[in-house]
């Protein structure tokens, strides 16, 4: 017969918009084991498998702490109160836990305190608003308050009224009847229960004792301070706000571009000091999904987005929000593990604002082999291959605007964009194979431009540093023969040094940060490398703190008119290097507000 061995749930802890899937492990009639589901719809040997989900409310209230979620609060801050900042930021599990977190936790009290303007106005905050999901309204979930009226919750149908149960001061809400859950912020502070029991399909009834497993106490989802638009074209509008409250300007558009680490690269083992139900991915997708779609950018960049979760995840999902996806995967010469979880570039834009014209792949393995029948002797030739083939892409899209570029010359002529995404991976030692992936993208770009009078967008992770040389090549359009890394050219691939060149006019979006004055700028250029005009960081671990990531445009086309903000080192907890609960990858999100220039008439 059916029998249940083993029931455990892969995360410790359970958070408010986090689908909870428990590892079911079966014995088969025929003794086999399995981890299939077995459901009412296809039963195994006249028996099948019941799920129900129980929230446990005590008659004690519970609130929890803001820093370290898991523990029960002791204390509040009453200057959050005074601010009207969201009750669930308040709470603390120990006066060490506030004092500790207090450089952290005062940037909540200066955010309030800047969201009022003069006139009394809030600014817009283009992510994580304070009354954002998962902030929690802790107030309502400490009363005990009764579940809905109706269960929604997993792939089921709707059915009546949760059935209670009471015992010894504690009440059991059934709130759901799939296998998965996903605990709402009714659930902020309580423990849930799982139960699986095997059914007969004649009789409905129970066969032997029902498998039950308890979680810990349901946590919100940690929200990260809000990062704003910041203009930087000399004017204090932010432009207007939209039906669907995104900031929008006659003729300007955003960007984004974020690595948000592919799941196989997330392990305990290189993120320890990040806690593990933060690392999980069901946990860490539903944040980037929520951050991805907060900063409600007209053109999104991803980068390490692993080929599966493109497919099931992000594709169908910011479908919903509107966006048109676009994919390039890896290759696999090198990669060895399951070409399901390979990564690879997304690009996603919304159909209100643009179209999509042409959609070039890059394959750098591709060029590799190319150069070598070319340049590289026969005796030689798979050791050059071995030391260029990486596996690494890029994606490029050709967009057409569907909005007006106001002032145009010719308001009839056709809008395109050229929007590039690639993440050049390769290891440190290897200078000249990243070189030379970032100059045959450049030269592969200037073809398109050549071909056409077009706008470019040169988005990504280039794993290189302000100063380096592939950034060098791209902020300059040319690397000094005499840089250190030119030496690293064992197959002389990059002579002569005089060909490391490229005439798109490429400048970096956040260099305006770097040279800017005014409201707001002064703060921002703060946060910048003023000897590059770069961000001092967009990667921060335990083991390194430093910029990886940018957005290029061609100043003779685009102009920048806003930039989002950057985080600091006040901005990020205490002593925390990223991913933590609040931020889900170990890079940080660019995102940039152009506007398309008016040229004159040749």
């Amino acid at each position: 017969m059916l029998s249940v061995l083993r029931v455990h749930l892969p995360s410790d802890i359970p958070i408010v918009g986090c689908e909870l899937t428990p590892y079911l492990l079966l014995r088969r009639p025929d003794k086999t084991v399995t981890t299939d589901d077995v459901p009412e719809s296809a039963p195994l040997d006249g028996h099948f498998l019941r799920y129900k989900w129980y929230r446990i409310q005590s008659d004690r209230k519970v609130a929890v702490c803001s820093v370290h979620p898991s523990e029960q609060a002791t204390l509040q801050c009453l200057g959050c109160v005074k601010a009207k900042i969201p009750v669930a930021k308040s709470y603390h599990c120990s006066p060490k836990c506030f004092s500790d977190a207090w450089q952290h936790h005062r940037v909540l009290h200066d955010h309030a305190a800047s969201s009022v303007n003069e006139n009394g106005n809030e600014e817009e905050e283009i992510f994580g608003r304070f009354n954002s999901t998962g902030s929690g309204v802790v107030n309502a979930t400490l009363t005990g308050s009764a579940s809905s009226a109706s269960l929604t919750n997993g792939s089921t149908s709707l059915y009546p009224a949760a059935v209670t149960q009471r015992s010894g001061g504690e009440t059991w809400f059934e709130v759901g009847r799939s296998k998965t859950y996903t605990p709402s912020a009714d659930d902020i502070g309580h423990v849930l229960k799982f139960e699986c029991v095997v059914v007969d399909v004649e009789t409905k009834l129970p066969v032997g004792h029902p498998n039950t497993i308890l979680t810990s106490r349901v946590i919100p989802a940690p929200s990260p301070i809000p990062r704003r638009l910041i203009p930087v074209s000399g004017t204090d509008m932010m432009g207007q706000l939209d039906s669907d409250g995104r900031i929008s300007s006659s003729g300007t558009f955003t960007v984004l571009s974020y690595n948000i680490l592919s799941d196989t690269y997330a392990s305990s083992e290189l993120y320890s000091y990040c806690p593990s139900w933060a690392l999980s991915w069901p946990y860490r997708r539903q944040n980037l999904l929520r951050e991805i779609v907060g900063y409600r950018a007209d053109i999104v960049c991803l980068q390490e987005v692993q080929n599966d979760h493109f497919e099931e995840f992000f594709a169908p999902e910011l479908d919903k929000h509107g966006y048109q996806a676009l994919y390039k995967r890896k290759t696999n010469e090198v990669y060895g593990g399951n070409i399901h979880t390979i990564d690879g570039c997304a690009t996603f834009f919304r159909r209100d604002r643009f179209s999509h014209v042409k959609k070039y792949e890059v394959e750098f393995n591709k060029a590799a082999q190319s150069l070598t029948e070319v340049a590289v002797q026969t005796t030689q030739k798979k050791a050059a291959l071995n030391r260029l083939v990486k596996d690494n892409v890029a994606l490029i899209v050709v967009l057409e605007a569907k909005f007006s570029n106001q002032g145009a010359d010719n308001p009839g002529k056709r809008q395109l964009l050229c929007v590039a995404n690639t993440h050049v991976n390769v290891p440190p030692e290897l200078k000249d194979v990243k070189i030379w992936q970032v100059h045959t993208l450049l030269k592969g770009l200037e073809k398109i431009a050549a071909s056409a009078d077009i706008p470019m967008l040169v988005c990504g992770d280039f794993n290189s540093v302000p100063g380096s040389a592939p950034h060098l090549l791209l902020a300059m359009g040319k690397v000094d023969p005499l840089h250190p890394e030119l030496l690293v050219d064992p197959l002389a691939i990059l002579r002569p040094h005089s060909k490391l060149t490229h005439q798109l006019p490429l400048v970096s979006a956040y260099s305006p940060f770097a040279r800017g004055v005014g409201l707001g700028l002064e703060h921002q250029r703060r946060k910048m490398d003023i000897t590059t005009n770069e961000p001092l960081f967009t990667n921060c671990t335990r083991d390194f703190i430093g910029t990886l990531d940018y957005i290029f445009y061609t100043a003779d086309s685009l102009t920048v008119e806003a930039l989002l903000e950057l985080l600091d080192e006040d901005s990020l907890r205490k002593d925390t290097a990223l991913p933590s609960p609040e931020w889900s990858s170990d890079h940080i999100a660019l995102l940039a507000e152009f506007r398309f220039q008016t040229r004159p008439r040749r």
